[in-house]
């Protein structure tokens, strides 16, 4: 079997050599993204394996079916990149990786919301200008909070116990209820994890559904105490209404390891290059505010996971055999 792998991190090439070898396959890779130009780096392949945030268009499609490559194997969880009108149109399947690690994503989580709970942005910016007093410190132990998690699946679920595990009430909203986690969390309406949550944590998919779910009406509905964390997909939250509750105090704070119109900074070293950049330095400047450049999947565990889920799954399907992780756009 021949594979092309897209947008191949340095990190990721010993996982990658171990499945290759393993699996008696050739992988290709490139650094850049699959798009109109370097789909032409998968001739002869029988599988191609990207992880990027731009969008895969319609002439992609149409290429890697005239090359003959039917499968595309995503090595990410989000798959709001693909076009599954023209993957269906050209007879391709696609796959991604559901849950590569979700104590990565769910740590991260964690980690932003001690950060905010404990004042230690605002606390380490007053300490460069010589302010070491306490005043306006004060922090909320997790124990005695409300912890509301939106979308409690794999990643989720984990945030949940861990929460749970901290002392904290946990609630969340699915539209799916697991009974595994009965004994760990109360499931509520979205008016109810908005109006009681001091912690508002954000684990759903992308979808038509979801894209700004979180607009300037929810964030009213919030305490003006809470906090919020985004370690899934940046347009689940509209910045514009993030940052207005922000400045109005609607909310106390906000985490975030992704933001909308992302794409072509996060991940990207642009020091000395021109960008703009206004709306993340805003974020930025801000005490209340903790940013990550998206890399709640970045550890060594979920790096290892996505390589070898994405490559298993497109051999499954190379090989005409069962795969779990199949995704439409349904």
């Amino acid at each position: 079997m021949k594979i092309q792998m897209y947008s191949v991190r340095p990190d990721e090439q010993a996982a990658i050599e171990q499945w290759a070898n393993a699996h008696h396959a050739v992988i290709r890779t490139t650094t850049e993204p699959l798009n109109e130009t370097t789909v032409k780096l998968a001739v002869k392949c029988d599988a191609v394996v990207p992880a990027q945030h731009g969008a895969i268009t319609a002439p992609v499609y149409r290429q890697l079916a005239a090359q003959g490559i039917k499968i595309i194997a995503l090595r990410i969880t989000g798959y709001d990149i693909i076009d599954f009108a023209s993957a269906q149109a050209n007879q391709i399947q696609v796959t991604n990786v559901p849950a590569y690690s979700p104590r990565s994503v769910a740590e991260e989580a964690l980690t932003h919301t001690m950060l905010l709970l404990r004042h230690l942005k605002e606390t380490q910016m007053r300490m460069v200008q010589g302010d070491f007093s306490w005043g306006g410190l004060e922090a909320f132990e997790i124990h005695n909070l409300t912890v509301g998690v939106l979308g409690a699946g794999k990643i989720g679920g984990t945030v949940a116990r861990i929460f749970k595990a901290l002392g904290a009430r946990v609630i969340a909203h699915d539209l799916v209820q697991r009974p595994e986690l009965a004994d760990t969390l109360d499931y509520v309406s979205f008016d109810e994890l908005l109006a009681q949550s001091d912690v508002l944590t954000i684990h759903t998919n992308l979808t038509p559904l979801t894209t700004k779910m979180i607009d300037a009406a929810a964030l009213k509905q919030m305490k003006p105490t809470a906090l919020l964390i985004n370690c899934a997909r940046g347009p689940i939250v509209d910045l514009t209404a993030l940052r207005a509750a922000l400045d109005a105090g609607t909310i106390a704070g906000a985490g975030l390891d992704t933001i909308e119109a992302e794409t072509g900074i996060f991940g990207v070293d642009l020091r000395g290059k021109k960008h703009d950049l206004a709306a993340v330095n805003d974020l930025l400047a801000r005490p209340n505010v903790s940013v990550s450049p998206h890399i709640g999947f970045y550890t060594d565990q979920a790096v290892k996971n996505m390589v070898e889920t994405a490559l298993n799954d497109a051999e499954l399907l190379f090989q005409g055999r069962p795969c779990a992780h199949l995704v439409s756009g349904d």
